[in-house]
């Protein structure tokens, strides 16, 4: 039986991770492309092989960046909105309600609003070092259209109810269809903010691009070529078109 190949978008979707991924991989040698006409494929068998290989510190690495290919379901550049102006908690949150139905991912967002601030009445969502994770008490997923997660940074310090007793300024804002898409995004943002060099990149930056980066981003780490085929050097092969 023929072995079967895989263009990149199929591989990336086979192994859960982004097309970037997989391109970079191919660059660096872990597999090896074929290129029939204008379409760079992968053996599957390579793939397989590959990952039947990985030791524990590159399965690490591969669940990572299968988590950054998940998060960037709900995230994207578009959905950044920097420096916008207010001077309390219920300005803070009426300007990303706004900022929600202008993507349209609600279609009210009066109703975004009063649900995002019931949550806030019951326990403030800032959980220090000058965020908040805004998000409704119940999930909404027949008024919210996608799975989405916002990010903004307001101009001023606002009092938010801390848990620090420090004002917020960065707000990502969760809105999910169901609890294990917002466990997962708590758990993948959360993580990220342990890094104090994180925070200055949301805190500092200049264009969307660069938070976007930060946020579907790991620690670019190498992969023994070794284990597919024990070959050390790749090459492209090129079929012509039948």
């Amino acid at each position: 039986m023929p072995n079967k190949l895989l263009t990149l978008k199929q591989a990336a979707a086979y192994l859960r991770v982004t097309d970037s991924v997989i391109k970079e991989m191919v660059k660096s040698g872990i597999f090896e492309s074929i290129k029939k006409g204008n379409t760079v494929k992968i053996q599957k068998v390579d793939i397989d092989e590959w990952l039947d290989n990985l030791s524990d510190v590159e399965n690490e690495h591969l669940a990572l960046k299968k988590a950054v290919c998940r998060f960037t379901d709900y995230f994207k550049a578009k959905f950044i909105f920097l420096d916008f102006e207010a001077t309390n908690k219920f300005e803070a949150i009426a300007e990303m309600a706004k900022k929600a139905k202008d993507l349209k991912i609600v279609r009210d967002h009066r109703w975004l609003y009063q649900v995002v601030i019931a949550r806030e009445e019951l326990v403030s969502t800032a959980i220090g070092d000058g965020v908040a994770l805004l998000h409704p008490r119940h999930h909404h997923p027949s008024k919210i259209k996608k799975p989405t997660i916002l990010f903004g940074r307001s101009k001023q310090d606002i009092d938010f109810d801390a848990i620090d007793n420090k004002p917020v300024n960065l707000f990502f804002m969760l809105l999910l269809h169901d609890d294990v898409q917002h466990l997962f995004s708590i758990s993948y943002i959360s993580k990220f903010l342990l890094h104090e060099e994180n925070l200055n990149i949301l805190r500092n930056a200049m264009t969307h691009k660069e938070i976007a980066d930060a946020l579907t981003s790991v620690v670019p780490y190498k992969i023994s070529t070794e284990v597919v085929k024990k070959k050390t050097k790749k090459k492209t092969v090129k079929l012509d078109k039948k």
